[in-house]
């Protein structure tokens, strides 16, 4: 093939190779994971898909680097529907500012997806984790939220179920992630821009001081409390009030 031109050059990318990233990135924090990722770290303005069997198998763990990042830089991150809500202690044990922690209620899939879409237009937050229902969430839901995500100055994860990846997807970075022993994390990257990848990566996950514990979101207020379910302390906790019509 004829040389290109620099400029063109740098524009073109070719699938067998590992593309640049067509936004800014963030690092994730491991090293082996960054070198995978096109442009070297999570995107931003743009959908990353974190696809697992269940929740509470180290998803969060793995985004403590960035999260840990955004919050001490005093920037907002909002978990957007959490099936459990993270033990707060544990959280502040990763070094995760609990202050710009904000924690947003959406039961009904249709004020989910609201609450999401609108989210991404206000451009106003640091990092975006949001939980999809799966046998809600539709091809063209995902298209919009994308298109929308464009305008964001953080990246944004979205949690989905596993059958969603054999589901058509317009997120550019989707990966599979699988618990392992050892507190470690197995990442397979099922799509981004660049050749398939050879082998799941192996990420061992960050370790806080105390282990984390979760409680169910649906426990009411006056569920018993118990010493290893500790409340949100200064972590914000909102309810979106108008739905998706």
């Amino acid at each position: 093939m004829t040389a290109l031109p620099a400029p063109l050059s740098r524009s073109v990318w070719r699938a067998s190779e590992l593309g640049h990233a067509g936004t800014a990135v963030i690092g994730s924090g491991f090293a082996r994971l960054d070198g995978e990722l096109p442009g070297g770290g999570w995107p931003m303005g743009t959908l990353t898909e974190l696809i697992a069997r269940e929740a509470g198998i180290g998803e969060l763990r793995l985004l403590v680097p960035v999260l840990r990042r955004l919050t001490r830089e005093r920037r907002v991150v909002l978990l957007l529907a959490p099936p459990h809500l993270p033990y707060a202690p544990a959280l502040a044990s990763f070094g995760i500012d609990l202050d710009y922690l904000v924690v947003v209620q959406a039961a009904n899939a249709a004020d989910r997806l609201w609450a999401v879409e609108q989210t991404l237009k206000s451009t106003g937050f640091g990092a975006l984790l949001a939980w999809l229902p799966q046998e809600k969430t539709r091809p063209e839901h995902l298209r919009r939220l994308q298109l929308a995500a464009q305008g964001a100055h953080g990246p944004v994860f979205l949690f989905r179920a596993l059958p969603a990846q054999r589901e058509a997807s317009p997120a550019p970075l989707r990966m599979v992630l699988v618990p392992r022993p050892r507190q470690q994390l197995e990442v397979q990257l099922i799509k981004r821009r660049g050749p398939v990848q050879a082998r799941p990566l192996l990420i061992d996950l960050p370790q806080p001081v105390g282990s984390i514990r979760l409680r169910h979101a649906a426990a009411g207020p006056h569920r018993p409390s118990h010493a290893h379910e500790a409340p949100l302390g200064h972590a914000h906790t909102l309810v979106p009030q108008q739905p998706v019509h």
